[in-house]
């Protein structure tokens, strides 16, 4: 007689994927905002927009994962800071367009389904979504055996905005002569991970504690929550030309999208102090500065580019909001 296989004996747990949806439903229904039409559990997930407050709305949405950052999530056994860092990397990316963040959805995949940790991975995404005012709408948690190594799993997720057309924030306005008015990220964000964990980790446990880090284990350092510039950005849009997110490719690799035919840009790397984890990162790995520029923000997760009369009243409301910022540079005819 043949062996009987069962999808649980496979590798997959239905049960358990019911449970995780049964204790993750109050922490989506945190997140909902007047729009959400649809309780959890739909074949898809309605929203309806109010679009009276727009003479043209257009929607934005951007779509982004949390990379190699996820293998310190399972090194340190803590899955309650990754989710917060992917909405906040979403939403980052289009309130830099001018956008508002309407509503979010994940992806989270797994080898073997963990409850504990898929709760806590989505309770990151409902508390950063209630922190950006976005609803968490829908999702989707796949259990797929034999493609993650035990203990791990994969984040995506999606972000939809929206934004009046007159008030969209593209870069168009930037000229010769705006100032770059750099403000303060919280670490690395979500991007450089492959270089910081190889060069780290060749030196240090996730738990050491090097002085250079004042106390702090290179785990939790590595962990910090990448921040959410949506507070930030709506209450300096309106004096600002464009911003610059500073995700993967760093400062170099990113102002570049926002400006227009002709012009260039000069950043004065010493006009800011670096966090002590990119010093570290640096002098462990001999990692030549054109690498650091490349791959890692550097202490700098928002610019916003302004025109020199309105640098005063921009530094002005962001040092009453409590922001650190610096003036790091200008734009310049490429010429």
């Amino acid at each position: 007689m043949s062996k009987q296989f069962t999808y649980k004996e496979s590798g997959v747990d239905i049960d358990a994927g019911e449970e995780v949806v049964r204790r993750i439903k109050p922490l989506v229904r945190s997140t909902f905002t007047k729009g959400v039409v649809t309780d959890i559990g739909a074949f898809g997930a309605f929203f309806a927009p109010d679009f009276a407050a727009y003479d043209e709305p257009v929607l934005v949405s951007s779509v982004d994962g949390v990379g190699t950052k996820l293998k310190v999530a399972f090194a340190m056994n803590r899955h309650d800071t990754v989710g917060q860092d992917l909405v906040n990397h979403c939403v980052n990316d289009i309130a830099v367009c001018g956008a508002e963040p309407l509503y979010f959805l994940d992806y989270f995949s797994t080898g073997q389904l963990n409850q504990e940790t898929a709760v806590q991975v989505i309770e990151g995404f409902s508390v950063a979504c209630r922190q950006n005012g976005c609803a968490l709408i829908g999702g989707e948690t796949a259990e797929m055996p034999d493609i993650y190594e035990t203990g791990e799993y994969d984040l995506a997720g999606t972000i939809v905005g929206i934004v009046d057309r007159k008030d969209i924030v593209d870069g168009s306005r930037v000229a010769d002569g705006d100032l770059l008015i750099g403000v303060a990220s919280t670490g690395l964000h979500t991007n450089g991970y492959s270089l910081a964990r190889k060069v780290l980790l060749s030196r240090f446990g996730v738990d050491d504690c090097p002085d250079e880090l004042a106390g702090r284990s290179v785990g939790d350092t590595l962990l910090d929550i990448h921040r959410s510039y949506l507070g930030v950005i709506r209450s300096i849009k309106s004096r600002c030309n464009a911003f610059v997110h500073v995700t993967g490719g760093g400062i170099p690799g990113n102002t570049p999208r926002v400006l227009p035919e002709g012009l260039g840009f000069e950043v004065d790397y010493e006009a800011w102090p670096r966090p002590e984890i990119f010093a570290l990162i640096k002098t462990i790995g001999d990692v030549p500065e054109t690498d650091m520029r490349r791959s890692l923000n550097l202490g700098i997760g928002l610019i916003a580019i302004v025109s020199p009369d309105e640098k005063d009243a921009v530094q002005k409301i962001l040092a009453e909001a409590g922001e650190t910022f610096w003036v790091i540079g200008r734009i310049t005819s490429k010429n």
